[in-house]
């Protein structure tokens, strides 16, 4: 979009330099006039995407990451396979190193009752090994280009507490308004780079009319930029941050740029407060997440690990009103390797449920001290040590 909303929760001038200056690192695409909910968990987020589907006229355009043949992942192909035969035209792209453990008789009898289906980065990888390497992580589903679903969120039974043993925490939006078609362009130019099957195509977002008051920035990374896009947003958003800086993320290997922005934001007196797992899917990261808690807490930031739960969640709250909540994770993946979509909400009332998202996820955490972080066995400290050298490939 070419001009910059007018109440993106700036107002003074050196806020509108920085926003001026967030739009030129990043190409974020502000977008006014949307309506944003927060979906803050899992059963929430699929209960408004399925019951979109159900209703569904026109197209269904879904992009995950992961999609499992398990009970969720079974009563969405049940969905979309129903849609197709009522005439709506469904289109769904996975990525194929994440769906490795699908069966691919799943993907195929949803081919059979209708539904075009395409993976992206199927053998031979493009571009020969290397592309091996890059992911399609992003999650978006849009219906009748009238809805979006965006998140860290991927299908299986974990995200949505269906049957699981240990229920995974995580978080999604739903949006309406023309942020849907912006999101829409995003699928269609991956639709497009994976299949030569047609597609029904949303308007572009100029054409949209506004239906609600919240403005939003979308971000999408890819490793085809010479530049983290992903980075810079969250960085120019820290070092933006007045009062207070509010971080929800699985994995934290962001590298030592990020963490100066984080600990000059404490020096400069803003609160900041970080929530990362108490049990982790993968064991490996948290060594690394938690070698950096000693510069962390004593630095002043305050750090807290989410217990009862896996935290898969990647959501960051500045200054109360602007809420980052989308596919990147704070690593070197997310940052270089993937492809990925934030959406940045604007609005004091919608940061305001982020607000009370957190103070529940704080309530069941454990906040760690310097003291008890020291106390950490010789093994532990050494294979951190061992393991920092490989956070780039993490």
């Amino acid at each position: 979009m070419a001009v910059l909303p007018k109440k993106f929760g700036i107002r003074t001038d050196k806020g509108r330099r920085l926003l001026q200056r967030f739009r030129r690192s990043t190409h974020a695409n502000f977008i006014a006039g949307n309506s944003v909910k927060l979906l803050k968990t899992g059963s929430l987020f699929f209960s408004e995407l399925f019951a979109a589907i159900e209703e569904a006229e026109k197209s269904i355009t879904l992009e995950f990451y992961i999609i499992k043949a398990d009970k969720i992942g079974r009563h969405l192909s049940n969905l979309l396979v129903r849609a197709a035969s009522r005439g709506v035209d469904v289109c769904l792209l996975y990525d194929y190193i994440g769906c490795f453990d699908t069966p691919t008789a799943y993907f195929r009898s949803m081919e059979q009752g209708g539904v075009k289906v395409a993976s992206f980065n199927p053998p031979p990888f493009h571009n020969g090994l290397l592309w091996f390497d890059k992911r399609n992580h992003r999650k978006i589903a849009v219906v009748d280009c009238k809805i979006a679903f965006t998140g860290g969120m991927n299908i299986g039974d974990e995200y949505a507490g269906w049957g699981a043993a240990l229920y995974w925490r995580d978080v999604g939006v739903r949006i309406t308004g023309p942020g849907v078609l912006e999101l829409s362009r995003l699928f269609t130019e991956h639709w497009q780079d994976e299949t030569v099957q047609s597609l029904q195509s949303c308007p572009p977002p100029d054409c949209a009319e506004p239906c609600g008051n919240d403005d939003i920035a979308i971000v999408s990374g890819s490793p085809h930029h010479n530049r983290s896009r992903i980075r810079a947003a969250f960085r120019l958003a820290i070092a933006g941050a007045s009062k207070s800086i509010q971080i929800q993320t699985p994995y934290f290997v962001p590298g030592p740029r990020f963490i100066i922005a984080m600990l000059r934001a404490a020096r400069r007196g803003v609160k900041v407060q970080m929530i990362l797992p108490a049990k982790s899917d993968m064991r490996i990261v948290q060594l690394v997440n938690r070698s950096s808690y000693s510069t962390l807490i004593s630095g002043g930031i305050e750090v807290f690990e989410r217990e009862g739960t896996i935290l898969h969640g990647k959501v960051m709250l500045i200054d109360g009103r602007w809420s980052v909540i989308g596919s990147a994770n704070l690593d070197q993946r997310s940052f270089h390797r993937n492809f990925e979509v934030n959406v940045i909400v604007s609005s004091e009332e919608f940061g305001t449920q982020v607000d009370e998202m957190f103070a529940e996820d704080i309530a069941k955490s454990r906040r760690i001290s310097l003291e008890e972080h020291e106390k950490r066995g010789f093994l532990i400290r050494l294979l951190e040590k061992l393991i920092k050298p490989l956070n780039w490939f993490l």
